[in-house]
């Protein structure tokens, strides 16, 4: 395994953290183990594996590198992060290895769609009590946290109206209850913001989105500074059959190799889009929290390093105006995913949040004529042209 300093920066760790050269071949890439099983030498006797739904050489690789990059303590005995077949297979892993029958949990009340139904429509007929609060409003959040309070689950920026939550004050909140708190840092990663070093417990991806960036996997991962916590993870992923699979693990690693300068490059462009259509007489309500209108962008300033590479807004018109931008982009395209090299664009009331209410939706400012984006890696003035063409009535055109 390749010896890299802790205090490496994020670029050096995203390349060799926890990575080594095949020590059969010298191939600088972590081999891609595609195999069901591993010959023991003797009953008892293995060398490290026996069977991948329980743990592999390529997914173990792809969870020390996470774990790296995540600035998770390297002196623990259980490896800090834990892979998983999906980003709702690491949500689902967290909460059955934290909550139990009659356990509270605390989310977030802007969340991604599939965990509110995860939460309401599965767990909640085995007993668990979820409770959706603004934890951005810091006496409503504290008052919602209650003694019996196991898990506190937060997305910030939330996905998809960039609601911030003060990570640091989260923790003290979560931790005066004697609560874990849990970070969804999807849309940001490590290499824009660090739950762990401001007082979180346990971070949650998605690694389908930013961490891979090029719409090839699905996966997810849980990192935790618990060891507790940790040897529950491995409990549910190996009982329940969440792992990752090698190949989509391989990938990822190809993936976080170039994390660093693309969620740069993601944010880079993203702040050039969004002041643009800040000023774009066809739109409206324009939220990125590194513009300076946006309402928490002091706090976003504070605990991100850059403004990551999402963007939501409403188009001057309302919901037929979206639905033509939607369907009139020629570069951009039109999907429900995230963070990859291209630019997507998604309408959440029908896709990522179509299984909340219609009034819930609306109470949490996911209105009808939201538009979710996703800024990829093209040319801004490219990515600003397709949106001013279809905005204009001229997308589509040849």
């Amino acid at each position: 395994m390749a010896t890299i300093s802790e205090a490496a920066h994020l670029s050096t760790q995203a390349i060799h953290a926890g990575l080594a050269p095949d020590p059969t071949t010298g191939a600088i890439l972590t081999p891609i183990y595609q195999t069901t099983t591993f010959v023991q030498e003797g009953v008892g006797k293995d060398k490290g594996f026996t069977y991948t739904r329980s743990g592999n050489p390529t997914v173990a690789a792809l969870e020390r590198n996470l774990a790296a990059i995540e600035r998770a303590p390297a002196g623990m005995e259980v490896l800090p992060a834990c892979c998983f077949s999906t980003g709702m297979a690491s949500i689902t892993g967290l909460l059955l290895a934290t909550l139990e029958q009659g356990a509270r949990v605390v989310v977030s009340d802007v969340v991604y769609g599939g965990t509110v139904r995860l939460l309401r429509q599965v767990l909640a007929g085995f007993g668990v009590q979820a409770v959706f609060v603004d934890t951005s409003d810091p006496d409503e959040f504290a008052a919602a946290v209650t003694p019996d309070t196991r898990l506190v689950l937060i997305e910030s920026p939330a996905n998809p109206t960039l609601k911030l939550t003060d990570l640091a004050l989260a923790a003290e909140i979560a931790h005066r209850a004697d609560a874990l708190l849990a970070v969804d840092n999807t849309f940001l990663t490590a290499a824009l913001q660090s739950p762990l070093l401001l007082g979180a417990d346990a971070v949650v991806y998605s690694t389908t989105k930013y961490v891979e960036g090029h719409n090839a996997t699905v996966g997810g991962a849980v990192i935790t500074t618990n060891p507790g916590l940790q040897e529950k993870l491995r409990l549910v992923q190996k009982s329940v059959g969440f792992a990752q699979s090698p190949f989509e693990a391989w990938l990822t690693l190809r993936g976080i190799k170039t994390l660093p300068l693309r969620v740069a490059h993601h944010s880079e462009n993203a702040l050039v889009v969004a002041r643009a259509l800040e000023d774009h007489p066809r739109v409206r309500c324009v939220r990125y929290p590194f513009l300076e209108s946006f309402p928490q962008h002091h706090l976003a300033r504070q605990q991100q390093q850059a403004g990551g590479g999402m963007i939501c807004f409403e188009v001057e018109g309302g919901v037929e105006a979206g639905i033509r931008l939607l369907e009139n982009v020629r570069l951009c395209s039109l999907a429900e995913n995230l963070g990859a090299v291209e630019t997507l664009l998604t309408h959440p009331a029908s896709m990522t949040h179509a299984s909340l209410p219609a009034d819930e939706r609306q109470r949490l400012g996911i209105t009808d004529g939201l538009i979710r984006l996703s800024v990829g890696l093209e040319h801004p003035e490219d990515i600003i042209a397709d949106l001013d063409a279809a905005l204009s009535g001229k997308g589509g055109q040849q």
